[in-house]
């Protein structure tokens, strides 16, 4: 099979210096081990005190096909002024995703509505499932009060990009084969979680320690190197993105699909999933686990 690609976006509304934009793709050879890739500024000592995985040496990786990240730093053409426009933001990104011959775009941000009859009073079956922080309620209602312009602000992304021929993922099988090009949630604060790591700290609160460990630990069991050092929104792409790779290359094991499926109710888009990447199993360690033959 070969090489395919999908789009990451970690949304912002405030400026176009926030947005966290990555290209991952498998390549086809070999990754070494964490400590041979210094495409990051990782402290020793923070590599260090990260814990190995369960019957593995400390940071001893598999050989398997990387993950190449390529950071995209900026979409803003000039000097854009002002908040991130959610039309404008779409165009680019489709034009981005044609150059690139990319199908599959993982969004950070709700992408519908709560159904009236999905038995929960403030948010969707897949951000109740999650626990996300953040719930987007029935038309115009979330919690908390403040996230409602950056929702609707995800709602209109999702839109205009529809509008140029996306579609929500709208079945919990794979994308098929064809020209059908998919949008599809992510939430990183769980993919991390999925991934038996712990989340990456809010923005605000977050060290670059914070962010050479989140980093570390997340290619210990994921292959991957990156084009540049990722900052906060980048990482945090990078982290949801996994996923959509999965779903290119039909892994049933390699995603999961959480809450109803989105549809079309009282004139809005409601529901929606949300997809996370599955935490790989180590090679090579079933022998462990098998119990001992009687002597």
């Amino acid at each position: 099979m070969g090489s395919v690609a999908v789009l990451s976006v970690d949304l912002a509304q405030r400026c176009w210096s926030d947005l966290g934009i990555v290209v991952l793709d498998r390549h086809p050879g070999p990754a070494s081990g964490a400590r041979e890739n210094a495409d990051f500024p990782v402290n020793p000592a923070h590599l260090a005190a990260l814990p190995p995985l369960p019957g593995q040496r400390p940071w001893a990786q598999p050989a398997a096909p990387s993950i190449r990240c390529e950071i995209i730093p900026s979409l803003v053409a000039g000097q854009d002024p002002g908040k991130v426009d959610a039309n404008i933001l779409a165009g680019r990104l489709n034009h981005l995703c044609t150059v690139r011959a990319i199908r599959v775009i993982m969004l950070d941000g709700p992408q519908a509505w709560k159904s009236l009859s999905n038995g929960l009073q403030h948010a969707r079956v897949s951000e109740r499932q999650l626990n996300t922080a953040a719930k987007t309620g029935l038309p115009g209602m979330v919690k908390p009060v403040t996230y409602r312009a950056f929702a609707e602000f995800c709602l209109d992304v999702y839109d205009a990009l529809c509008r140029r021929g996306w579609r929500r993922l709208d079945t919990g099988a794979h994308p098929g084969s064809g020209p059908e090009r998919v949008l599809v949630e992510s939430y990183p604060h769980a993919a991390w979680k999925a991934l038996g790591l712990k989340p990456l700290p809010a923005k605000r609160r977050a060290r670059v320690s914070d962010l050479a460990e989140a980093y570390a630990a997340l290619r210990a069991i994921v292959p991957m190197t990156t084009s540049r050092p990722p900052n906060h929104d980048q990482l945090q792409a990078i982290v949801g993105g996994l996923p959509g790779l999965a779903l290119e290359e039909r892994d049933a094991a390699g995603a999961r699909i959480v809450g109803h499926a989105p549809r079309r109710e009282g004139g809005h888009w409601r529901e929606g999933f949300i997809v996370l990447p599955v935490a790989p199993r180590p090679v090579g360690l079933a022998w462990l686990r098998r119990p001992a033959k009687p002597v």
